[in-house]
């Protein structure tokens, strides 16, 4: 029981990892040496475990599919999510310079620290940076402030934010604030909406299922690549988590509200000394906390 105790404060330390963009889940599994383990546990899900639970019956099959420790992490997961959720849609919406201050701190550290880890920095490596910052600036720039809520976008916001899980360093928020889907899934969260998480969560475990496989695989063969391409990829991003903009196209929402659809980042305005104040405060506390946390997990993964 005090095993399982301790797995499960795991898990609530993934989950409140993976709501806060900057930091993975995947980053805390390694602090705490259960990441091995974790994906291991999820490659090893596939159509055989089915023949094994209708061949030698349902004990075999939770063995086999290692049931207590993935049952556990999730447990803790999800109650680290749903108590989280709450917290971060009220700080998105009352203080907002200050998250988003917070949230550019995180993900401007991971991007260093990242490119940090490349163990060759060379012209190929230097060219998948660079396409990193490119692809994920000219996204960042040119996507809308608000996208699509129909069920197969959901579907596939969660089918591609998941597979951040097996890739420290990038968190699966952080990839739903680039498809502008963050604060919907939060609020999600927050209202407790069944029928939006049903959809996510399926999206979440087929991308898991599939793509973990695909993005392994490129890991384990082009480490130095990858990594160079992520460490750009978060750094070019920082455009869509700049949040002094300007509203080129707003609309009138389903709940009344004035919402922004069309933004385009720009200057602060120097009037707005506290805004501006705020946010270089919050950057600054937000690259200080992550960077001790994404040493440590980049040292114990090389060990």
């Amino acid at each position: 029981m005090k095993k399982r105790v301790i797995l499960f404060l795991k898990g609530v330390g993934m989950g409140a990892a993976d709501i806060v963009p900057g930091v993975s889940g995947g980053t805390i599994a390694l602090i705490t040496g259960i990441y091995e383990e974790l994906i291991e546990s999820v490659r090893g899900i596939d159509f055989s475990l089915f023949k094994i639970l209708f061949k030698d019956g349902a004990k075999e099959f939770w063995l086999k599919l290692n049931g207590n420790f993935l049952l556990t992490i999730y447990l803790g997961i999800t109650a680290a999510v749903f108590s989280l959720a709450s917290i971060i849609s009220y700080l998105l919406e009352n203080h907002e310079y200050k998250i988003w201050g917070l949230f550019f701190g995180l993900v401007l550290s991971s991007g260093v620290m990242i490119i940090k880890q490349v163990e060759n920095i060379n012209n190929k490596n230097i060219f998948f940076l660079v396409m990193g910052v490119l692809i994920a600036g000219l996204i960042s720039f040119l996507s809308p402030a608000s996208t699509p809520n129909t069920s197969l976008f959901i579907f596939l916001s969660g089918s591609i934010a998941i597979t951040a899980t097996i890739l420290p360093g990038i968190s699966g928020s952080f990839i739903l604030l680039l498809l502008s889907k963050y604060e919907f899934i939060i609020n999600a969260i927050k209202n407790f909406d069944l029928q939006i998480l049903f959809i996510f969560a399926s999206g979440c475990i087929v991308g898991l299922i599939i793509f973990s496989r695909v993005l392994s695989y490129l890991f384990k063969n082009f480490k130095n690549e990858i990594l160079s391409l992520l460490s750009g990829f978060l750094i070019g991003s920082l455009v869509k988590i700049w949040p002094f903009r300007n509203v080129l196209e707003s609309r009138i929402n389903s709940e009344g509200e004035l919402e922004a659809v069309v933004t385009r980042p720009e200057l602060p305005n120097l009037e707005n000394v506290d805004q501006i104040l705020f946010f270089i405060i919050f950057t600054i506390v937000g690259y200080v906390l992550i960077n001790f946390l994404q040493k440590k997990s980049f040292e114990d993964n090389k060990e």
